[in-house]
């Protein structure tokens, strides 16, 4: 896989946008594209000018993590300042900014403090796509992160028993991650047992683990700025039959995407794989959600698998592959893998079990 360097990438997205300049306000194009972990500031760039404006809180770090010249701002030497000085350096007769992140007032702001003669450029999702192939280094931190809430779910197998809330054994989860090297979590864990597991993105609450429950879990952690994402779905006890039965249509029909996942697939064609076992098994109204989405230091990136994922994949991007059923008033199973698409297929970055198990 040929990597591209950060600085070509620059130069590529100038040129993609068709500009002498962009404003980068996104804290994860800031991050990928300067190394600067902090979130908070702006980028400036052009042909000539690689400047990271950031507050005091920041510029020592800052200094630290990115090649980029780091100016500093504050009252006496505002962003728009900044900007202006920078505009004027780079004699740029157009800038491009994130028109999907940027809040309006924040761009209203920054029309009224340049020239009135500058023109303006929507960069879309031009940013963004830079992400979407991942260096070695990238899939090794994802990988790590993966690993990590691995070790976690092996730990929390150990801990749930009927009495604890849900609440209490998210809070285990997140110690686990913790304890085996997280910075951080990559969105809110979900931990929902019986009824509630038939909510894909049900909040942890004060209800008590119970015998015959299925508890799904669906969590990942951060390392070194990546994230992981991963979902077991266990039984509490005995497993019903019908439990058994929507389980293993589930694992059916990951293990079928799984097996066909490679570069030259559109994401809906790989959705449809895994759709059409559940479908096929009577529970195709039971699947409302797109079967995965790619993870970098975002948690949900693009390109993503569902009916509408009309990108094809490549190798070096990662996607999540986690087909699930929900039946109301019963209860849900969702299983999640992060995988590498690779020259030929995929790459599995998840090694948690996927067999049925009961505690």
């Amino acid at each position: 896989m040929k990597q591209v360097s950060m600085e070509q990438k620059i130069s590529n997205l100038l040129a993609q946008a068709g500009t002498e300049a962009l404003i980068i306000t996104d804290p994860f194009n800031m991050r990928y594209l300067s190394g600067f972990s902090g979130g908070e500031g702006a980028l400036f760039l052009s042909e000539g000018q690689r400047v990271l404006i950031t507050d005091s809180r920041y510029t020592e770090a800052a200094g630290k993590e990115s090649s980029f010249t780091v100016v500093e701002e504050n009252r006496s030497h505002n962003r728009m300042e900044i900007f202006r000085e920078c505009v004027k350096e780079a004699c740029a007769a157009s800038v491009a900014y994130e028109d999907q992140s940027l809040r309006c007032c924040e761009f209203d702001r920054m029309r009224a403090a340049l020239p009135e003669t500058l023109e303006w450029k929507p960069l879309g999702d031009l940013a963004d796509r830079t992400r979407r192939i991942k260096t070695e280094e990238e899939i090794a931190c994802i990988a790590k992160a993966e690993a990590i809430g691995d070790a976690a779910f092996l730990e929390i197998l150990k801990i749930l028993q009927p009495g604890m809330t849900e609440l209490e054994a998210a809070a285990e989860l997140e110690y686990q991650m913790r304890k085996a090297g997280a910075e951080g979590f990559s969105f809110d864990t979900i931990m929902a047992s019986g009824k509630n597991s038939s909510m894909p993105h049900a909040v942890p609450s004060g209800k008590k683990l119970q015998e015959g429950d299925f508890i799904t879990m669906d969590f990942g952690c951060t390392y070194r700025g990546y994230c992981s994402d991963m979902t077991r779905t266990v039984v509490l006890g005995e497993a019903s039959p019908k439990q058994r039965e929507i389980y293993n249509v589930v694992l059916k029909a990951q293990e079928a995407a799984l097996s066909v996942i490679r570069p030259g697939m559109t994401g809906a064609e790989v959705d449809k794989v895994a759709r059409d076992v559940i479908a096929q098994a009577g529970y195709g109204d039971c699947f409302g959600h797109g079967l995965g989405h790619s993870v970098g230091l975002f948690i949900h990136e693009e390109p993503r698998l569902s009916p509408s994922g009309l990108d094809v994949l490549e190798p070096g991007m990662t996607e999540t592959v986690e087909p699930g059923i929900y039946v109301p008033d019963f209860g849900g199973v969702r299983i999640e893998d992060l995988v590498v698409i690779t020259e030929d297929g995929c790459r599995n970055l998840t090694s948690s079990p996927k067999c049925l198990i009961e505690l």
